[in-house]
């Protein structure tokens, strides 16, 4: 029985000490993996493209790119919900944790780079980018925010007469 307790006391005490990531949620029509190789058909780097459909322009535009920098970034398979996911750590610090879903998917090998053609269609400051910071977890800056409760703004009671 004691040791039964020590291995419940030692769980609660870990659970509350590990530190909350941010979470960013996305979706997406189409991911890409794309392998860019050279004139002599060398790999020269590997990379995720996340495309949105256009019903204006009736094709794929670019949304954002990610370089591949290791096997777990590769969108899997969700059977439960259909479609595909990528998770990873992204940003400078690799302190956002991102998944983006994508309702399809597919794998190309090219000599060309096929996010840089694309900014002819769309220019890449033209792009609705991937969230800078998620909507469902308070950001970095939202724990660092005064203690001090807020004034919040009133609007005028306009019903009376």
């Amino acid at each position: 029985m004691g040791n039964t307790a020590c291995t419940w006391a030692l769980l609660l005490s870990t659970c509350g000490s590990s530190p909350i990531e941010d979470l960013a949620v996305e979706e997406v029509d189409l991911v890409e993996i794309n392998h860019f190789h050279d004139e002599l058909g060398r790999p020269v780097f590997d990379q995720l493209i996340f495309y949105d459909w256009s019903p204006r322009e009736s094709r794929y535009q670019v949304r954002a790119f990610r370089m591949l920098k290791s096997p777990q970034q590769i969108p899997r398979r969700n059977w439960v919900d259909g479609g595909f996911d990528s998770i990873w750590h992204d940003g400078q610090a690799n302190d956002l944790l991102r998944r983006v879903h994508a309702r399809q998917m597919r794998e190309t090998w090219t000599q060309y780079d096929p996010e840089l053609v694309e900014r002819e269609f769309l220019a890449k400051d033209r792009r609705r980018d991937l969230k800078k910071l998620p909507l469902n977890v308070p950001s970095q800056l939202a724990r660092t925010r005064p203690t001090a409760t807020p004034q919040v703004a009133t609007r005028p009671d306009t019903t009376r007469k």
